[in-house]
């Protein structure tokens, strides 16, 4: 062992500097710029910023309010399937209900078909954490011990597939649309896949590999509230079924406010709507299953149409407005301080 003295410096030796090293970089002799502020630029910064702020809130502002939408809540409506859905026991039995409308003008271009709830509170921790990452990238089926609990698996062992909160209250309201010509009703041809992001359909879903997703999921149960197991959830089209399904990847994505809305559908623009949705009478046919009184909730189904600054959320150019003429003023109120000292200097050096 050596002796504690031998780190020690000997006699004669130099004693290591703590000073930092002589250059430019450590003894800060590097070249900087330190701005003049001046009355000139100080007030050309406010109002440049100002009149770039007022003209992109106007723009936003103007677009958000270009955007063609219908709104209509059926929560009232359909009052009748609300109570038979209260009552869990029915929950296989079926309910439909239809709502009227009319479009006086054409709607052109893009248009999507959303639906719309209130008073639902998906930003509540508990609920935002009740789900199994691992299990929807198709890793594992059967979690045992996850943050899923209590939707994680039945009192017999059965696993529910997919486990959590989220996606055992996932919307489940079946809504089409109608359009009345000449005394019959045609149906809107209506788009339910490629609705949802790229990343989620590539990256964070993906289902378990196997020849079927009926055999991947064997020995699973669907969760309490859901009609039909998750390799079911589009018997037309076998490529959204799972943990890939469009709608359920939607669902999924929780939202920050108890008001929100989610993209449901999107009109197929082919022949009669080959332009958008035509002017005339409207109706939506729904099937009922989604119950939102006990929460004193409202449901909203909405067709909307698109901008170039997204849908009619004014939010942002509003924001610009209060910017841009907070900026502005901020300047008019410097100009007049300016001008009040300048003029009082003025009297004291006539003094």
């Amino acid at each position: 062992m050596k002796n504690k003295t031998s780190f020690l410096p000997r006699e004669g030796e130099a004693q290591p500097s703590k000073c930092p090293d002589n250059s430019a970089f450590k003894q800060q002799r590097l070249p900087a710029w330190k701005p003049q502020l001046t009355i000139a630029s100080v007030l050309s910064s406010f109002f440049l910023t100002g009149a770039f702020c007022l003209t992109v809130g106007v723009c936003l502002v103007l677009s958000a309010n270009s955007v063609r939408e219908i709104q209509i809540d059926y929560s009232d409506k359909c009052s009748d399937c609300s109570k038979l859905r209260e009552n869990s026991s029915n929950w296989n039995k079926a309910c439909h209900c239809s709502l009227n409308f009319t479009l006086k003008e054409d709607i052109l271009g893009d248009v999507f078909m959303y639906y719309g709830l209130q008073n639902f509170y998906q930003n509540h921790r508990r609920y935002m954490m009740s789900r199994s990452n691992a299990q929807l990238l198709g890793r594992n089926v059967n979690i045992q011990r996850s943050s899923c609990e209590p939707f994680s698996t039945y009192r017999n062992g059965t696993p529910m597939v997919p486990c959590g909160a989220i996606a055992n209250s996932m919307f489940n309201d079946t809504i089409d649309l109608f359009y009345s010509h000449n005394s019959s009703m045609i149906q809107v041809p209506l788009l339910k896949t490629g609705n949802s992001w790229w990343t989620d359909k590539n990256v964070k879903f993906r289902n378990p590999e196997s020849y079927n997703l009926s055999s991947a999921f064997a020995g699973t149960a669907r969760p309490p509230y859901w009609q039909k197991p998750v390799y079911l959830l589009d018997e037309e089209d076998e490529r959204n079924n799972g943990y890939v399904n469009d709608d359920f990847i939607i669902w999924m994505r929780v939202s920050a406010f108890a008001t929100f809305r989610n993209l449901y559908r999107r009109v197929r623009q082919v022949r009669r709507f080959a332009e958008g949705l035509p002017a005339g009478n409207y109706t939506f046919q729904i099937s009922y299953n989604f119950p939102v009184t006990r929460f004193k909730g409202r449901k909203h189904v909405i067709l909307s149409t698109v901008v170039w600054s997204g849908g009619s959320n004014p939010f942002l150019g509003i924001a610009y407005l209060v910017s841009g003429t907070a900026a502005t003023m901020t300047g008019f109120v410097i100009t007049g301080i300016h001008l009040k000292l300048r003029k009082k200097k003025t009297y004291f050096q006539k003094q």
